[in-house]
């Protein structure tokens, strides 16, 4: 054996229980009681849990938007997820107007490769549904890339309309891919950001009343609807109001395959953090925006109840000042996201199981292993189990901290959870069996991940 971990707690998404980790070149070797080898390396998690490492499936590291370019690259952001306890992101590769698929995956591939410290994954978000690039969908899935993003928003730029998703959709059944949907009414949201512009609205709080949680449910429900035509399964990212959400409930009702995330930011902030004095509001400006804090309480119930499948952070990261500011006087100029992928553990932790709103078992298939099977990637990913591999956090439940923009890894001039208190800290972090994050701070190697081959969807 290499390592050894011992005295700990282990926690996977079916329960806890007392017993040592044995790890052997990058793979969990066994897990037991009294486990020994007189050579490995031991590590001792007394007072800790061992969870398997996190898998974030939505992530926007290096990515081109609104005139600018998110300000965490692969080699950054991976460095500041490592230290959050994530051990595997999906990012998104972006279509650009033109391109084939496959171009678009090798861009991307390329924006990791040498970069990247922890494993990656790459969704295709696709822009410009071509013949050609329908037909490319198949090569793709063959090629580890098992889902695919349309977005029903950002209208003129990245929105696609309902033939174009109802096709995908129908392409994505036939050859075992999972359709993703940034699921806002674009078209309704375009007129009202033009009609509050022209009447002098631009302060950031018209971000948040021009894409109303309305307008997030009525396009939840078309895309839903668009998936039980075609007969596929669709899955609702960074879902943040009951509107959306009772629209995924009632399909799942019906029996539906539908899946949905949400993300710290709307379990944790609320509208009225536009209304920060100045121009301090475009911290928050993410899409969809941040809702009224009555929505909390139904999307942990929905959480706790499965109709919430995955907590991802969206991490697309711009800084207030030089990019953010590139909104001053047009709120729709505004890059569009927020940060996050470093504090992900610590949140759902936080809120979630000390909170009393889940328990540390659904904390673990929240945080890893339903994003492990729903993007291919179960059970080499998302359990701390013997074949798979050896992405583990040690962590302890009962230390206190405090997030702080100054303390972060992300490489980014804020944070939006800037002191909040927090309970539990990530002590240790292993990477196919290396440490590469110790109390806080990342001490792996870089260019250590792995473009991850992910297996065709499967329902989970």
């Amino acid at each position: 054996m290499d390592t050894i971990i011992t005295n700990g707690t282990i926690v996977n998404a079916t329960g806890a229980c007392r017993a040592d980790v044995a790890i052997k070149d990058g793979l969990i070797a066994a897990v037991g009681n009294g486990l020994t080898a007189g050579d490995a390396r031991m590590i001792d998690a007394g007072g800790a849990y061992v969870l398997p490492g996190g898998v974030d499936a939505h992530t926007h590291l290096d990515m081109p938007f609104g005139g600018t370019v998110s300000c965490d690259d692969f080699r950054t952001g991976t460095r500041a997820a490592a230290v959050g306890g994530t051990t595997a992101i999906v990012d998104f590769a972006i279509q650009a107007k033109g391109d084939t698929l496959a171009d678009t995956l090798a861009a991307w591939k390329a924006k990791a490769e040498g970069r990247a410290v922890i494993d990656y994954g790459l969704h295709v978000a696709v822009t410009d549904l071509t013949g050609d690039a329908l037909a490319e969908m198949p090569a793709m899935v063959d090629a580890g890339v098992s889902s695919f993003k349309f977005f029903m928003a950002y209208k003129d730029a990245l929105m696609v309309d309902d033939a174009t998703l109802l096709r995908a959709l129908k392409k994505a059944r036939e050859c075992g891919a999972l359709i993703s949907v940034h699921a806002e009414n674009g078209d309704v949201i375009d007129v009202l950001v033009k009609e509050h512009l022209a009447a002098g609205k631009s302060h950031p709080r018209y971000h948040a009343v021009t894409r109303p949680p309305e307008a997030e449910g009525e396009a939840t429900g078309r895309a839903i609807f668009l998936a039980g035509l075609a007969g596929a399964p669709i899955y609702i990212v960074h879902l943040s109001c009951k509107d959306a959400l009772d629209q995924v409930r009632a399909a799942r009702d019906r029996g539906a395959p539908v899946y949905a995330e949400t993300c710290p930011q709307y379990l944790a902030l609320s509208v009225e953090r536009y209304d920060e004095p100045g121009f301090q509001g475009a911290k928050y400006v993410c899409s969809p925006p941040l809702r009224d804090r009555a929505n909390w309480a139904e999307l942990w119930a929905g959480l706790s109840a499965g109709d919430l499948h995955v907590v991802a952070t969206d991490h697309c990261p711009f800084n207030f000042e030089g990019q953010k500011d590139l909104g001053l006087g047009d709120f729709s100029k505004i890059p569009n996201g927020a940060p996050g992928i470093e504090h992900r553990l610590l949140l759902l932790h936080t809120l979630g199981v000390a909170g009393g709103r889940i328990s540390l078992a659904k904390l673990v298939d929240l945080f890893s292993t339903t994003p492990a099977k729903l993007f291919g990637m179960f059970p080499q990913k998302g359990v701390v189990a013997p074949g798979s591999d050896a992405d583990l956090v040690i962590f302890d439940p009962e230390a206190r901290g405090t997030i702080t923009a100054a303390a972060q890894t992300q490489n980014i001039d804020y944070t939006p959870y800037e002191g909040m208190d927090v309970k539990g800290a990530v002590r240790t972090v292993l990477q196919r069996g290396r440490i590469v994050a110790q109390d806080g701070a990342f001490v792996g190697a870089d260019a250590a991940g792995k473009y991850l081959h992910r297996k065709p969807f499967a329902a989970v």
